[in-house]
């Protein structure tokens, strides 16, 4: 029996698939058995310290572009893995302050597509909430651009969200026996190794839901669209822990959910920091092996 021929150089590996009559035609992702799916099957040459290269099975995390509309009306597309879809589009909102309570949401439906049946569109029907069209699509698209910096960035949230005043504190140990129970919930990020991911957790370090995105914004937006849905907003009695870096952007996010302490695997950058400090907000990065750095309001921290 003759060896398979490699693969061309500089190609990506597919798997082989039989041909399909016009009518029958789907997605790759279908043909892969990804439809819905968080990761993909994907053929890839690994290649050794040595320099010997073999095909091999592999899993790849799932990423595709969702639309998100308000009454009908395109607001935004991001980047995401498929799943809680309606959760991203409900916490996008809450970020974006336009909606605050569940009554503020009628329906969120996801439009289907020719080869989706879930679809790649995501339409939120508001119960009387008031947007301010131009404020938020302006916003988003200055985001996307990074045409908004520094203090003007501060200020500007700080017209829409009030600074948080929360005066409990947890114990350093309970902070640090987060991670352990974050990673256990990471199924996808177990067998991809590229997705990131966020959890609530009370005050008793109970984890109380957990998700996973190509995007950490938009992991932390689903997180945000399920507390909406549950009606758990404002989080002033929560813990945030995020699986990577921490940026000004995540910790708006947090604000406008109202949480008072966010916690990092990662490092936050600069402007996080000085957020997070005229926020009111208890942030904590480098968590890792009972270790971390506290960078504002050390006070939720009993010891300290």
């Amino acid at each position: 029996m003759d060896a398979p021929n490699p693969a061309p150089k500089g190609r990506a590996l597919r798997p082989e698939a039989p041909p399909q009559a016009p009518g029958d035609r789907k997605s790759s992702e279908d043909a892969r058995g990804g439809l819905g799916q968080p990761a993909l099957p994907v053929r890839v040459l690994k290649v050794d310290a040595a320099g010997t290269a073999r095909e091999v099975a592999d899993i790849a995390a799932r990423e595709e572009p969702l639309e998100i509309r308000v009454e009908g009306r395109a607001v935004a597309v991001v980047m995401r893995t498929p799943g809680h879809d309606e959760e991203l589009a409900a916490g996008f909102l809450v970020s974006e302050g336009v909606v605050k309570h569940p009554r503020d949401i009628l329906e969120v439906s996801q439009c289907p597509s020719v080869n989706n049946k879930h679809g790649n569109v995501v339409d939120v029907l508001l119960g009387g909430a008031v947007v301010n069209w131009d404020s938020l699509t302006r916003h988003v698209l200055s985001a996307s651009s990074c045409g908004l910096c520094g203090k003007t960035s501060i200020e500007s949230v700080f017209g829409q969200f009030p600074p948080v005043t929360a005066d409990w504190s947890v114990s350093p140990e309970l902070i640090a026996s987060l991670p352990d129970k974050l990673r256990a919930t990471q199924e996808t990020f177990s067998k991809t190794g590229g997705l990131h991911a966020c959890a609530i957790f009370d005050l008793d370090g109970h984890l109380l839901v957990s998700r996973e995105d190509v995007g950490r914004h938009n992991a932390l937006d689903k997180i945000l669209g399920h507390a909406l849905m549950h009606g758990l907003l404002p989080l002033d009695r929560h813990i945030l822990l995020l699986s990577g870096r921490v940026s000004f952007e995540m910790i708006q996010k947090a604000l406008a959910a109202g949480v008072p302490l966010v916690a990092a695997i990662s490092a936050p950058s600069s402007l996080a920091i000085d957020f997070a400090c005229d926020a009111g907000q208890t942030l904590i990065g480098f968590l890792r092996g009972g270790t971390m750095n506290v960078y504002t309001h050390e006070r939720r921290l009993r010891t300290l």
